[in-house]
């Protein structure tokens, strides 16, 4: 027995039935009463149709549920609207203000934004970047600046602007907007040398930036005769929970440590709530910095120690840098390799 063909259900009009989805251009010229061209014409040059005819239109727009065919006018002009935004996930809320501060500038600009999730390994971020690349982005702003040998072959020869944010290199892809990772551990570094700190441990999640940021800080400590003590290193997400189970971990190895350096706020403040549980006042026996100036981070008790990154200025100059290649003309003038910085932020924690 052949399959039943499925039944498409129909919208009754005033001019005849029309299918529920897919209407067409036709299909709103037939509800409006007008030609093909007058519709079209509404929706691309509105301040040339006559408002009663454009309220015809619109209202049959309304009641077709017409969605207007971008693709079209992007083949026209070789352009999709869409700048895919690569971040690692979004657990972690040090990205959120890059991100959204990026949206808004393309948004505004009437491009849209394609959110990809790419984890904290190279190899998921080089599945992810292939399948953004098949639909025809017009920008890519990616997270950090390591990537495999194939995400920065593809990227290259896409010939689409792309910025690497977060970090910097001496070899980007294209265009760099962030900060030294490096020049972070350094700058903690002197802060604890300066503190009297010496018996110094890192709790730390196991991605690419923080990597950098031990080695800037284990490079500091030892033109100073010093040496990291104590480390974790954890794969996956930064947690209250991981904080603090790194902690413990940490002070069953090291019970003298006298300060722990963090990857982020989140491990920091499990550190501050591990410190509590344990008795143990901070930072007179155990002092902690973290990393990202997180919403809660002067809030805590103590107050904690960080270092304040710009994100929502990195997300700024990141869709405006692909913005000025796609529009040459513009008057928004990015740097190719901008350096935003950071801010060592020193609260009662150290």
């Amino acid at each position: 027995m052949k399959p039943k063909k499925p039944e498409l259900r129909l919208l009754k009009t005033d001019t005849g039935d029309l299918p529920v989805s897919g209407a067409t251009l036709i299909d709103v010229a037939r509800v409006a009463g007008v030609s093909p061209i007058t519709v079209s014409r509404a929706l691309n040059q509105p301040q040339l149709v006559r408002p009663n005819t454009l309220a015809k239109v619109q209202a049959a727009i309304e009641e077709t549920g017409y969605i207007k065919n971008m693709l079209a006018g992007a083949l026209a002009m070789s352009r999709s609207k869409l700048v895919s935004v690569v971040m690692p996930n979004v657990a972690n809320p040090i990205f959120a203000d890059m991100v959204q501060a990026a949206s808004d500038t393309l948004t505004d600009a009437g491009y849209q934004v394609l959110l990809g999730l790419s984890g904290y390994e190279t190899w998921r971020e080089e599945l992810l970047v292939e399948t953004i690349l098949s639909r025809r982005p017009d920008g890519v702003i990616l997270t950090g600046t390591l990537h495999t040998d194939s995400t920065r072959h593809r990227l290259q020869k896409s010939g689409i602007p792309v910025v690497e944010t977060w970090d910097m290199t001496p070899a980007p892809i294209d265009m760099v907007i962030g900060f030294s990772h490096e020049e972070v551990g350094r700058a903690v570094a002197g802060h604890l040398i300066e503190r009297g700190y010496r018996r110094i441990a890192i709790l730390s999640m196991d991605d690419g930036r923080a990597a950098r940021r031990r080695q800037g800080l284990q490079v500091a400590l030892a033109k100073q005769g010093l040496s990291v003590v104590a480390s974790e290193i954890m794969p996956g997400a930064a947690t209250l929970q991981r904080g603090r189970e790194g902690t413990a971990r940490l002070l069953a190895a090291r019970p003298d440590i006298d300060v722990i350096v963090a990857s982020s706020d989140t491990l920091a403040h499990g550190v501050l709530i591990e410190a509590a549980a344990r008795g143990l006042q901070v930072p007179q026996q155990l002092a902690v910095i973290g990393f990202g100036d997180q919403n809660f981070a002067a809030h805590v008790h103590p107050a904690l120690s960080t270092v304040r990154v710009d994100g929502e200025m990195i997300g700024t100059l990141a869709a405006k840098a692909i913005l000025q290649r796609l529009n040459p003309q513009s008057d928004t003038k990015v740097a190719a390799v901008t350096d935003t910085g950071f801010q060592l932020v020193h609260r009662a924690s150290t």
